[in-house]
């Protein structure tokens, strides 16, 4: 058994002293409480994230896309295609600069937020927080990607 001092050297690498664990740890439950909400949508967290941008702006770059998700391209690229098949999105290139992509919503997509309404309100009924306690988890969370970013 090692000496009380030796212990306390590795406290740093318990599970139970991590920021970083119950942040992941949480993003997948509220993921995994999305996904019945998503199913009537027929689109996965990712896709819905994507559609809530573009349900606010209806047309944006990928680059700008991906920065706004914190996604890289690699993941983007497949994400859109898949939007496209299912006819939410459209990608064309920029008339001003061929080497930007630009992504916007189609009608089908656009129509498709009337019935994403309803996800915010059942997301609220599986997050047992108190506004004024989800008020300050969104702060801090966007403090620590602002941080992240160099914000």
């Amino acid at each position: 058994m090692p000496e009380p001092m030796q212990a306390d050297r590795f406290a740093a690498l318990r599970l139970d002293n991590q920021l970083c664990f119950p942040l992941y740890a949480a993003s997948r439950e509220i993921i995994r409480l999305y996904r019945p909400h998503l199913e009537a949508l027929d689109l996965t967290y990712t896709q819905y994230i994507t559609m809530m941008v573009l349900w606010e702006q209806r047309e944006i770059s990928v680059k700008q896309l991906g920065k706004r998700l914190y996604l890289d391209s690699g993941t983007l690229t497949p994400l859109l295609k898949s939007l496209e098949t299912k006819g939410y999105v459209s990608r064309t290139r920029s008339q001003e600069d061929e080497r930007v992509v630009l992504v916007r919503l189609t009608e089908s997509g656009a129509s498709l937020e009337e019935k994403a309404l309803a996800v915010p309100e059942g997301m609220r009924a599986c997050v047992h927080l108190s506004p004024e306690e989800a008020a300050v988890l969104y702060k801090l969370l966007y403090k620590l990607l602002a941080d992240e970013k160099g914000i």
